[in-house]
Parts: structure tokens; sequence; C-alpha cells
């Protein structure tokens, strides 16, 4: 057969198996190991296991386990609703104050525990209710927490910059501070259209009181005390600390990046124990065992998708259809256009883990024969990326507001997220007309980058 056919073989199988319902990382297993037997040399499958030890062998793979120790803690915490109601009463004076404080819980949130749903889950299930009793609309606050969550992939220590560092083999510390520019942009996009849409609905419960309806929730003003606004600091203030000390000892040069994270596990364990007296076998029994479950389902993910790409690139797949696209000679920005789409549409069926080590042996060739920055690149196919969070018909963080809040109907759900969608595309088109906003922070803390 020839590679074209062996190709499209290789996707046809693994469309069938991944719609069969079988897990990702066994459907990648599977088809992996088939053609494994059918076209490679019977001694390759003597070697699967010593291939997914070795690719899982990587000392930036270390971090994962050790950052979602760190945000199970974080996460399990009261820290995600404290941080909230911190925020929440000291921008409550501002008109759509409460979905800027979501935005900027969300985003804080999701550097400190560096997990999307985690975000979604720990900020929702008190900021979903509380904008629902100040008269927020449905829509509207089920969109700003799902769109806030989706900075967990984007903002260090995102797991998916990790694994596109491993991936592309570039610098995880230069991707981390690449990502903390795009990060902003995105949360000021979010609060801005927050901010937008309550005066919509603001204006509308006053013409409708005006007109001698009954006055709505959303008209009513929540005053607090000084006394009280400093009152919700100590709480919040320790893992603010925490959040700046792991990124002074990650960018100082102090530790690497899995001392930085294992420093960040046990700081979060040691803050729990002080702050919320969280030190019982009972209290981190959960915390272990979600740690231990999302961990061994990440990592079986990641050594299927990478014995995936080993045997894609073994069959000359890989590099078949990188020479293929580069034969096309399309211009840089249609290249770079086609990339998008494509990462758009894998985010209709897999999550960003699998996306990014699937796709990598394919794209990342052309991009960088047309000269493009690939740290750049890796921020702006995480911001892609994060369009598939919230989406149909994966769209993790739709589920999770979903069951947060079962109250809220799925549509409206969706229908709430959707602007938040063409909010992520507008931020999109800034970076490519703006790149700075995602080089400037490495460029400057760590050297111009040598292109390789």
């Amino acid at each position: 057969m020839t590679t074209l056919q062996i190709g499209l073989l290789y996707g046809g199988a693994t469309l069938v198996i991944l719609f069969s319902g079988m897990p990702i990382a066994f459907a990648l297993g599977t088809v992996a190991t088939l053609f494994m037997i059918a076209f490679m040399p019977h001694a390759s499958r003597d070697t699967i296991a010593q291939n997914v030890y070795e690719e899982l062998a990587s000392i930036i793979l270390l971090t994962i386990p050790l950052f979602i120790l760190k945000g199970a803690a974080i996460g399990k915490s009261r820290a995600g609703r404290d941080l909230y109601a911190a925020l929440h009463v000291w921008l409550h004076k501002i008109p759509g104050g409460l979905g800027i404080a979501v935005t900027l819980a969300c985003a804080l949130f999701a550097a400190m525990a560096g997990s999307s749903a985690a975000t979604c889950s720990a900020i929702g299930s008190s900021a979903i209710p509380e904008m629902r009793g100040h008269g927020y609309s449905a829509r509207l606050a089920s969109g700003l927490v799902a769109a806030g969550g989706t900075l967990g992939i984007l903002l260090p220590p995102s797991i998916t910059l990790i694994l596109y560092a491993v991936a592309a083999e570039q610098s995880l510390g230069r991707l981390f501070l690449a990502g903390i520019g795009p990060g902003l942009l995105l949360v000021v996009l979010f609060a801005a259209y927050g901010m937008f849409r309550f005066r919509l609905e603001h204006r509308a419960a006053r013409a409708h009181a005006d007109a001698g309806g009954e006055e709505a929730r959303i008209l009513r003003v929540d005053t607090y005390t000084m006394r009280e606004r400093f009152e919700a600091i100590p709480r919040v203030a320790p893992f603010l600390i925490l959040l700046l000390g792991v990124m002074l000892a990650l960018y100082g040069g102090f530790a690497t990046p899995s001392e930085t994270a294992g420093l960040g596990a046990v700081l979060a364990l040691v803050l729990i124990a002080a702050v919320y007296g969280a030190w019982k076998l009972s209290d981190l029994k959960p915390i272990f065992a979600a740690t231990l479950s999302e961990a061994t389902m990440l990592m079986m993910i990641i050594g299927m998708s990478l014995l995936y790409s080993y045997v894609m690139s073994y069959l000359h797949i890989s590099q078949s259809t990188a020479e293929w696209v580069v034969s096309l000679h399309l211009s840089k920005w249609l290249l770079f256009s086609a990339v998008v789409v494509m990462v758009v549409v894998l985010g209709f069926f897999l999550p960003p883990v699998s996306i990014i080590l699937m796709t990598a042996p394919i794209i990342l060739p052309p991009l960088r024969a047309e000269g493009f920055n690939l740290i750049w690149f890796g921020v702006m196919m995480s911001v892609v990326m994060e369009m598939g969070l919230i989406h149909p018909p994966v769209g993790l963080n739709i589920f999770v507001i979903n069951k947060i809040a079962p109250d809220i109907k799925l549509g409206d759900i969706v229908w709430g997220t959707l602007p938040f969608v063409f909010l992520i595309l507008a931020a999109v088109v800034i970076l490519c007309v703006f790149p700075e906003i995602a080089t400037w922070l490495p460029d400057h803390f760590m050297g111009p980058e040598t292109r390789r």
C-alpha cells in the first residue's frame, strides 16, 4: 500500500473507533497497535510498553501530576468561593461588578489550579447563584463562568502548554510567560462584554420598573462597609502569595518547572491546612483521590497519543502530510488559517491534550518552514482550543456548568457561551496583528528567542 492509502486508512480507523464511544486513550492505543501489527515489523509489538514508557519519561511531564495535586488541593477547599466573595465585595459598586469579579476570580483561580473544569466548578458553584440572586440572566451568568474557566488551559501552570512544550520541543518557561499577555487580553474582553450585557439587562429592567412593573433584583445595589471589605482579604491573600511565590521561583531561576510544581503542591496542602483546617485524613483523601484519578486518566491519554504519533511517524504519514502541505505553497496566513480551522473542527470531538499530541508532528514542520514563532503559535493554539471547551458537542465547561447549576437549561448555557466564542476569535485576530502581546514577556525576561 502507498503512504497515502495507509494515511487515509489510519485516519478513517481513528474516526470510526472514536465515534464508537471508546475512551480516547484506548481508542488511540487500539488504532496504533492494530497498525503496528499490520504494517510494522513483528518486533515492534514487543516494544509497545517500552515506547509508551520512554515517551512518558520526561522531566517536563513530571510537572503534570504535581500541578494537578496543587489544583486539587485548592479546588477542593473553599478558596474559589472566598476569592470570588472578596472580589465581589471590592467591585460591587462598579456597574457589572459581579461579572468583572467572576472573570477576575476565574483568571486568578485558573492561575493557581491550572484546570478549566476545576475553575468552573469552584467559582461557578458560588458565583452563579450569587449572580442569579442579583438578577443576572441565566445565559450571562453561565456564559461568564464557562468562558472564565477556559483560562485554565492558557494561564500558567497550563497543562496544555506543558504538553505543547514536549511536542514542539520548546521552552516551558517561555510558553508560560507567553500565555500571560493573551490571558489578560481575554480577561479584559470577557469583563467588558459582561459589563456591556449587564448594562443592557439593567436598562431593560429599569424601563420595566418605570413603566409600573415590579422592580427587578438587578436594580438593587449591595452596600459593604470598609471593615467588611478588609475582612474578606485574609482568606484570599495566602493563595495569592502562593501564586506569586511559585511564579517568582520559576522565572527568578530559583527552581526548575518540576521543582516549582512540587513546591506549589506542598505549599497548597499547607495553606488549606492552615486556612481551612483541612489536615485530617478525611479532608485529604478526596484531594489525593481526585489527583490520582485525573492524573492517571491524563497520563494514559498522553501515553497513547504519543504512541499514536510514533506509529504515524514510523509509517511516514506525518512526514508525507507535512511535505504535501508545504508543496501546496500556501501563503503564510492562509496556512495558519487552515491550521486554525482544523484545530477548531477537532475541538468538536477531542480534548486539547489529544489535539496537540496528534497534530504537532504534521502542522509544526510547515509552520516552522514559514517562519512562524512556535512559542507564539503554541499560545495561539491554546487560545483556539479554548473555544472547544465552550462550544458543543463536547464543550466540557458547558457540562460542568450544567452539573453545578442544574436549574439552568442546557440550551441557555449554550447560548450564553456563544458570544464568548466570538470574543475568543476576536482575540485570535488581535494576537495575529499584535503578536508582541504574547512574545514581549518571554523576550524581555529570557532574551530574544533563537529560531530553530
